[in-house]
């Protein structure tokens, strides 16, 4: 299977429409709550081949930050919240760093530490709690180890963490999280780091299928709608929650912390009550996103910033619990094979790969080649 995936990534370099997607900057997701994934290795293969310099992992797991050793990829090394009381103690978190982190450093571009993720909202106040004194603690562990310019804090909430998000000039935090999160905004903006969200407008969707357009969230032309406290127009959904999110922190007396999005996607299946969850709206999803990124729109309250964003996922993961949905967000499957076309001048998608036997992975590949040969012609032309 290895020497197969190492073909796809090769065969993958042809597509220069492809490569010219992920150039842009954006970042991606690699989860691994899977049994039939790539070594990592391959993983870091494939994103040198598409030219992705920003990845997201959610564990400091030696093998994959071994594998991104003198690849130039910058790495987020997640940091999971059954740490977070430990981490309060600064000698604690000195000493998760240096066995876990240090020893990569040299080698491995690991620019941030996510301590963390989608703590509040969760209804866990204990957890809650210990969330900014395990930021605090593993920033000054950062400070006595000379690592923090080297390495950022932050942590990625949810948009539970909103109690209003419409119109997005009234954006608004959860009243019960403000005495979370006044504090980690002043650490922010003390430390220059930024805040991270996971943004879905599927999910919103989801939720209420027959009152928001599916045109809004996927980023198609639709009619939109005016902000009437800024006259500012929304002809999507993320946008609109990005520049709520801005207002909410503006609310807290905070104009100097940068939001990024430290998750974004649209799943490619889902259960019979998940409506939109199919593959061709996860292509519409991310294409559009895609062209965006490549325009280098900002949301309509700041027009000249670019956003920051990582996409969610790499891979399909086949052991994430919960509704079908969860364990479909890949940009591929875990043969390596795209799950969709992506976008560009693309006119092909890769063929799902069998490996029951020899004579079908002959096949297979063969067919590959042939596909990708067509179709790098007729983008040479």
């Amino acid at each position: 299977m290895a020497s197969l995936f190492r073909t796809l990534v090769l065969l993958l370099t042809l597509s220069e429409s492809f490569v010219g997607i992920f150039s842009i900057g954006v970042g991606v997701n690699y989860g691994r709550i899977a049994n039939n994934l790539p070594p990592p290795s391959e993983v870091s293969n494939l994103l040198k081949s598409l030219n992705i310099n920003r990845v997201k992992v959610y564990d400091a797991d030696p093998s994959v930050l071994t594998a991104f050793a003198g690849t130039n990829i910058e790495v987020i090394v997640g940091l999971g919240n059954e740490y977070l009381q430990k981490m309060r103690d600064p000698q604690q978190a000195q000493t998760w760093i240096q066995q876990n982190l240090q020893p990569y450093l040299t080698q491995t571009k690991i620019t941030c530490i996510n301590v963390g993720n989608e703590v509040l909202g969760g209804g866990d106040n204990q957890l809650a709690s210990n969330l900014l004194p395990a930021m605090k603690g593993m920033h000054q562990a950062l400070v006595n180890l000379g690592l923090d310019k080297q390495v950022y804090i932050t942590t990625a909430h949810s948009l539970q963490i909103l109690a209003s998000s419409s119109p997005p000039s009234q954006g608004t935090f959860q009243e019960s999280m403000v005495q979370y999160i006044k504090p980690i905004l002043d650490f922010h903006a003390q430390v220059d780091s930024p805040f991270f969200i996971n943004a879905y407008p599927y999910f919103a969707y989801k939720s209420d299928p027959n009152n928001i357009p599916l045109e809004y969230v996927l980023f198609q032309p639709n009619n939109g709608s005016v902000d009437p406290n800024t006259n500012l127009k929304y002809d999507n959904m993320l946008y609109a929650q990005i520049d709520a999110v801005y207002a909410a922190i503006k609310a807290l007396g905070h104009t100097d912390v940068e939001v990024k999005l430290s998750e974004t996607g649209w799943p490619s299946k889902g259960d019979e009550n998940e409506p939109g969850a199919t593959v061709q709206n996860a292509g519409i999803y991310n294409r559009n996103l895609m062209q965006k990124m490549q325009q280098g729109q900002g949301t309509p309250a700041r027009p000249s910033q670019p956003i920051d964003i990582y996409l969610f996922a790499l891979f399909n993961e086949n052991q994430k619990p919960g509704p079908t949905s969860e364990r479909n967000f890949g940009l591929y499957y875990p043969d390596g094979t795209l799950v969709y076309n992506l976008g560009g001048t693309q006119s092909y998608v890769l063929p799902r790969m069998d490996y029951s036997s020899s004579h079908k992975k002959v096949l297979s590949i063969f067919g590959l080649v042939i596909s990708l040969l067509g179709s790098y012609s007729l983008i040479r032309r």
